[in-house]
């Protein structure tokens, strides 16, 4: 049982399809039959549950959390010989749902320390608490809850949630709107899993609707474009407005107390940051969120 097949198997379990792994892993769709097989045989039980599509069984699921574990602390023995290698720096790996969020604070830490190595990951929420525990990431910035336990948390900002609205629209010269009123409204949007996807279906939810989605995306540039075009609406947080240069929307309040998106910083609890973490928590914690959002909205 090698450290090889480990990794491979855990592609393989994530993904649950043999040629998207073999493709991602750049090895030949048989090759990784064969090192599933050997893995079976050697646990004396199946991993995956072959009929018709390929799945984890509860077995998979059993073995691939301690392999995340068992990869991860092997992981951070890596990491922590190379920090203390490198005078106990380190690097930092930081996952987001966005990068447009965190950009200001990246751009003060790699001022203040130009030579410290970091990693960006971006990533939906729903798999930041895996990242975490199989120590694949050291600290994540999401803007929508995480499930599971095991994590310290820090909120960095709470902010107002706009509805981007076609400049031209009946309702673009209002200042706000309710729910209800946009249940025949297009919207373009981000794909589900991601947080303004998520506030979308939950306000809509609340008012026992379902949002009309004309388009799915996961370019944020793109979809404010959309919208100056008059494709739909959309939602975007205040540290956003400014953002779109090309295309002029119309900005509406949403009469709902929860269309608001909570920026929240985690990290594993119990777990050793290397000092460029601890260096980049420190930065999150006390980037001046409130103070930039109100410049950006001026």
């Amino acid at each position: 049982m090698d450290l090889h097949a480990l990794r491979q198997f855990l592609v393989i379990a994530r993904l649950e399809h043999l040629s998207r792994a073999a493709e991602q892993l750049r090895v030949a769709q048989p090759s990784l039959s064969r090192t599933i097989a050997r893995l079976e045989a050697e646990l004396g039980a199946p991993l995956f549950d072959r009929g018709g599509r390929l799945r984890l069984n509860e077995s998979g699921r059993l073995f691939r959390d301690h392999v995340e574990r068992a990869l991860g602390e092997l992981e951070e023995g890596r990491r922590a010989v190379a920090e203390a290698a490198r005078e106990g720096i380190g690097g930092v790996r930081l996952a987001s749902e966005t990068f447009l969020t965190v950009t200001g604070p990246l751009g003060a830490y790699k001022q203040a320390h130009p030579g410290i190595d970091v990693q960006l990951h971006q990533m939906a929420a729903a798999e930041m608490h895996r990242a975490l525990h199989a120590r694949e990431i050291d600290l994540c910035v999401a803007s929508q809850p995480i499930s599971g336990d095991g994590l310290d948390s820090v909120r960095l900002h709470d902010e107002q949630v706009w509805l981007a609205a076609p400049p031209d629209h009946p309702l673009a010269a209002r200042s706000s709107v309710a729910v209800e009123e946009l249940r025949d409204e297009p919207f373009v949007i981000a794909r589900p899993g991601h947080w303004q996807r998520h506030l979308l279906d939950h306000l809509f939810a609340a008012a026992n609707l379902t949002p009309r989605i004309v388009c799915e995306g996961d370019e944020p540039a793109a979809t404010a474009a959309l919208v100056g075009a008059g494709v739909g609406f959309t939602l975007i947080p205040a540290m956003a407005r400014t953002a779109d240069t090309v295309s002029p929307v119309a900005w509406i309040a949403v009469d709902a107390p929860s269309c608001r998106r909570t920026l929240t910083l985690h990290s594993r609890s119990g777990s050793r940051l290397s000092t460029a973490a601890r260096l980049m928590h420190t930065t999150l914690v006390t980037w001046p969120w409130s103070t930039t959002a109100e410049r950006q909205s001026l």
